[in-house]
């Protein structure tokens, strides 16, 4: 006689990624959504001004700093930080309701931000992106543009310090080719899927199979 098993939904992997302006975080964020069509993204609130290209609820909700701060004071926000003299934060219903529904979600977020997701939910993967070298970072931030030259000086006067923060993830991806750095964080996240903390609730079905069985 079979025996039924109970419908038993894992939660989803929280995947944190994290690195210093210009390390090509965001770059590999993008290829692995588009690697995992099924990977939930939650868009940050931003109080920065937005850049030429992004879009109000796609890129970034860009929102006023009395906006955040009210959102801060009524706990709507999984995490947030003061980067560079503007907000950024995590909506926490989204991420919530994802992962519970047994959905891998993936933030792109501030230092600041991830280090305050570990304290709250440890159980969440956190990627650290690296540059090849601070030369690198430097030339990557130059090219990209989007910023002034005061703003690209203070971000190098912090690269130093932000990569200290390191010891604190997970895991540390040097992003010399985005391709193969993509691909690295893919390997974590499919094993991280296997853990035991993640699947103990197949063995204990087995077990409870076979006690109904007997």
């Amino acid at each position: 006689m079979a025996v039924e098993k109970e419908n038993v939904t894992p939660k989803g992997v929280l995947l944190v990624v994290s690195g210093p302006s210009g390390a090509g975080k965001g770059t590999i964020c993008q290829m692995l959504r588009e690697q995992l069509p099924d990977l939930g993204y939650s868009i940050s609130v931003t109080t920065r001004q937005p850049r030429v290209g992004e879009v109000d609820g796609t890129s970034y909700f860009f929102k006023t700093v009395p906006q955040v701060q009210e959102m801060i004071a009524q706990g709507e926000l999984l995490e947030y930080a003061e980067v560079y003299g503007n907000y950024y934060g995590t909506p926490r219903k989204y991420v919530m309701e994802q992962l519970e529904s047994g959905r891998d979600v993936l933030l792109e977020i501030a230092i600041q931000g991830a280090l305050q997701i570990k304290k709250r939910f440890p159980e969440g993967v956190f990627v650290f992106i690296v540059p090849p070298s601070l030369d690198e970072l430097s030339a990557r931030i130059y090219k990209r543009g989007t910023d002034s030259e005061e703003v690209i000086k203070r971000r190098m006067a912090s690269a130093a310090s932000e990569l200290t923060y390191a010891a604190e993830y997970d895991y540390i991806i040097v992003n010399d080719i985005a391709e193969k750095a993509a691909k690295k964080v893919l390997t974590i996240m499919e094993a991280e899927r296997y853990r035991v903390a993640r699947t103990y609730f197949i063995v204990d079905e087995i077990c409870k199979a076979k006690h109904k069985e007997a």
